[in-house]
C-alpha cells in the first residue's frame, strides 16, 4: 500500500470524524494540491512531491495536520 493511499485514508477518516462535506473538502484539497484524490488507490506509486503537496493542502483546508 502506498503512502499516498494511506494519506487519502487518513483524510477520509478526519472528514468523517468532523462530519464535513466529503465532496467539497476533497475537491478543495485536490485543487490546492493539484491532485485528483479520487484517483489515488492502493497501487498508486508514491511520489514525494505529491505527498507533501497533499499533506499541506489537507492541513490548510481541514485546519489540522492529517
Amino acid at each position: 500500500m502506498s503512502r499516498l493511499y494511506e494519506l487519502k485514508q487518513r483524510i477520509d477518516r478526519v472528514i468523517a470524524q468532523k462530519g464535513l462535506d466529503a465532496v467539497r473538502v476533497k475537491g478543495a484539497i485536490g485543487l490546492k494540491a493539484g491532485i485528483l484524490i479520487g484517483l489515488i488507490n492502493e497501487d498508486t506509486p508514491d511520489d514525494e512531491a505529491k505527498l507533501r503537496r497533499l499533506e499541506q493542502a489537507a492541513a490548510e483546508v481541514i485546519g489540522e495536520k492529517v
